[in-house]
């Protein structure tokens, strides 16, 4: 687990480059969950997502100790790629990103426009990673991983901002993609010593870290088709399963109907754009009226692309290929 003083490094680093995120206590959001419910926007980082501040801390340290001209390489289904793509823009580093065929388009174009050389392969985002490694090895190329300790300390300075603006919470729920959010808002409550109860939210359609959270062992899944990209993983980090099992109370379930309403409530109550993995902890919330007084939900990003939010806008629910 880590430290606090090893977060407020990562804090230090972070604020170099932007300024924290905000939460609110929206009153019409509140209004319809039947209590106040306390939002902390990671959608206003310079990415749109919170994995930006997980790419600064990491490839900061890659740029002290690797030599001139090193180049990077990771898979991913958009925002970890543009967090790699803007910090390694900032450190002076090379910067390859894989993704899967059928990625969303405009979060490819963010990733170019970060100055990315983006590389399509695969049907999801595993095989999008298999190939990266491959290319890594071809090329010459450090593999970043999307789950690792710096990673996970870039992001934790977001849970400690929460926690230390609103630390009544007792229950915040927070998406899971590959954990590295999670297991940044579990290391920050253990860090300063709160009671707050943390759960995970996956889609049902990409349950692998529920289904290993409820065996008590490792589990994939055949598939992970949701439109929520930032969820869709079939195969879990053992390492964050392992943090994930000693410090959640619960990982839940939501519905792909039930992520398209919560975008739709963030517009409506806040006129805030969500992307599907970032509405997905106010859609377990919603789902489970009853749990905590005070709760906290993490809106992880706005990377959507137009013509499938004006789908959830228009009051559908976007459908991904089985």
């Amino acid at each position: 687990m880590l430290t606090l003083a090893a977060m407020e490094d990562a804090a230090r680093i972070v604020y170099g480059t932007m300024k924290p995120t905000p939460q609110y206590a929206w009153p019409l959001l509140g209004e319809a969950v039947g209590r106040p419910v306390w939002v902390k926007h990671e959608n206003h980082t310079p990415t749109g997502a919170f994995k930006v501040r997980g790419g600064l801390v990491y490839l900061q340290n890659v740029a002290q100790h690797s030599p001139s001209g090193t180049g990077i390489i990771s898979a991913t289904r958009g925002n970890h790629g543009q967090s790699l793509a803007y910090a390694a823009r900032r450190f002076g580093l090379g910067c390859t990103i894989v993704v899967p065929h059928g990625n969303s388009r405009e979060k490819n174009a963010a990733m170019k426009a970060f100055g990315a050389r983006l590389v399509e392969h695969g049907r999801d985002f595993d095989e999008a990673k298999a190939h990266a490694a491959e290319l890594a090895d071809a090329e010459g190329l450090l593999f970043v991983p999307s789950f690792h300790a710096d990673l996970v300390r870039g992001v934790a300075t977001y849970a400690l901002e929460f926690l230390r603006a609103v630390p009544d919470l007792d229950v915040i729920y927070v998406p899971i993609g590959l954990g590295s959010g999670l297991c940044g808002v579990i290391s920050a409550r253990d860090a300063l010593g709160l009671p707050t109860r943390v759960i995970g939210v996956v889609s049902e359609k990409a349950d692998a870290y529920a289904r290993a959270f409820e065996a008590g062992s490792y589990r994939e899944t055949d598939s992970a088709n949701t439109f929520a990209d930032g969820m869709a993983v079939r195969c879990p980090s053992e390492e964050a399963l392992a943090v994930i099992r000693a410090g959640v109370e619960d990982i839940v379930r939501v519905s792909e109907k039930e992520i398209a309403e919560a975008m739709r409530l963030y517009f409506r109550a806040t006129h805030t754009v969500a992307e599907g993995a970032g509405a997905a902890a106010l859609a377990a919330l919603i789902a489970d009226r009853k749990r905590g007084s005070t709760p906290g939900v993490i809106l992880t990003g706005q990377n959507v692309d137009m013509d499938v939010f004006a789908e959830v806008l228009q009051g559908g629910t976007p459908a991904v290929g089985e």
